[in-house]
């Protein structure tokens, strides 16, 4: 087995956390297959931002193949998306376009850039007990090996310290094997947005 270690991430990690998360872009699957237009549309929501904003929260799994896995956190969530709105998204919005047509007939990339435009800053309530957020991604080769659970378990700790009454994080009801995982770590369900199977859950841990 490889060897594994954590540490901390930066802004020079970008581009192996973007390719994490396009191999797991699907759902919790690969997503190569589905974004090949745009192999970055994902990673610049969901990765470039926490490397960027909170590097102190960000946490690389890296073994000697490369960085295999990350676990990123924000202290304050509404604070991160008002710095988001600022800093982060107009550029997105000017290198890539609304898409126009009928939304059936866009590519997946040209959907992620259609978030670009109109994006979801939802939070569940009661947001004062739930103010921090955690996202995290792992490369098949780097799962199993408990890797997520003490890199959760480390950015929870840090959130406590700092002063954070709670954590949440989204999940796709597709991706069905991580609700398992979650609720190991204590996470219980906030709320649920979307269509049926198609949409989100939303869980959450008082620190």
């Amino acid at each position: 087995m490889s060897a594994f270690k954590i540490r901390q991430g930066s802004m020079e990690d970008l581009q192996a956390a973007y390719y994490i998360c396009l191999k797991t872009g699907d759902h919790g699957a690969d997503g190569e297959a589905l974004y090949r237009d745009d192999p970055d549309a994902l990673g610049r929501i969901f990765v470039g931002p926490y490397l960027a904003f909170e590097p102190e929260l960000s946490l690389m799994l890296e073994d000697d193949q490369g960085v295999c896995g990350y676990a990123f956190a924000s202290f304050d969530s509404k604070q991160f998306y008002d710095r988001y709105e600022r800093e982060w998204r107009p550029k997105l919005c000017a290198k890539f376009p609304n898409p126009d047509g009928d939304p059936k007939t866009w590519t997946h990339s040209q959907e992620v850039h259609s978030w670009y435009h109109d994006p979801d800053y939802y939070c569940p309530e009661p947001y004062d007990q739930y103010p921090s957020h955690l996202h995290i991604d792992f490369l098949d080769r780097a799962r199993g090996h408990g890797f997520g659970r003490r890199m959760m378990e480390d950015l929870m700790q840090q959130l406590k310290k700092m002063g954070s009454p709670g954590a949440h994080l989204g999940v796709s009801m597709r991706n069905t094997k991580a609700f398992g995982f979650y609720h190991a770590l204590g996470f219980e369900e906030l709320a649920r947005v979307g269509e049926p199977g198609e949409g989100c859950v939303y869980l959450g841990k008082r620190l």
